[in-house]
């Protein structure tokens, strides 16, 4: 097994395994009852499934400004959608958005 089939792979993984969580993060869109845990939802496997598919395209890129180009905008998406999220979350319980109760009923 050569170095190029050998990264072919690895990047290939870490793609899927992007994509994977990037579509169990739609389904928690779509199956969680209440705006917090969706919001939780949508911004960690935003982050998450976003970064692992560019960090699957960082072997893959022929010159060196293309890498460094995938590694800012994965430092910006690091940075922003944490900060994103945080925000939504603030401003809907400004609004008066209630928090979940402990047993899971509104």
């Amino acid at each position: 097994m050569n170095a190029s089939l050998l990264i072919d792979i690895v990047g290939g993984a870490l793609v899927l395994a992007g994509c994977v969580l990037v579509v169990s993060g739609g389904a928690g869109l779509l199956r969680f009852q209440d705006f917090y845990t969706r919001t939780h939802a949508g911004s960690l496997t935003d982050a998450g499934g976003a970064g692992l598919l560019l960090l699957g395209l960082l072997p893959q890129v022929e010159s060196w400004e293309s890498a460094v180009r995938l590694v800012l905008i994965l430092l910006f998406l690091m940075l922003t959608s944490p900060t994103a999220a945080h925000a939504l979350a603030q401003a809907a319980r400004r609004d008066g958005e209630r928090l979940p109760s402990a047993d899971g009923d509104r």
